[in-house]
């Protein structure tokens, strides 16, 4: 969880750096999809054992949309090189866990 947090901060410091047209259309995508990937983090930390292998498939293929709106930022040229790697090397981390939390509740 703290990997992606601090991700999230890093990203959201560089949103308004972000020109306008960028901002607001898959800056505002990628907020929304930060968010939503805490949000489910912290419901399948807090949700019972039966509930939690999907919410963690939910989180999961949430930050995969977000790596990928992230790379696309990237190559359209509107989040520096420097930005991108900063955000996106705790996201891979962030990745890993949630790949080895899916793999631990399926054993179970």
């Amino acid at each position: 969880m703290q990997k992606i947090s601090d991700a999230y901060i890093i990203w959201h410091k560089n949103l308004g750096n972000l020109d306008r047209l960028a901002r607001y259309t898959l800056g505002e995508k990628i907020d929304k999809l930060f968010t939503e990937t805490i949000e489910y983090i912290l419901l399948a930390g807090y949700s019972p054992r039966e509930h939690k292998a999907a919410i963690v498939s939910k989180a999961s293929t949430k930050l995969d949309s977000l790596k990928f709106f992230l790379q696309l930022m990237n190559r359209a040229k509107e989040l520096p090189d420097k930005k991108y790697l900063e955000i996106s090397q705790p996201l891979a981390e962030t990745g890993k866990q949630l790949g080895g939390w899916q793999k631990d509740l399926q054993k179970k």
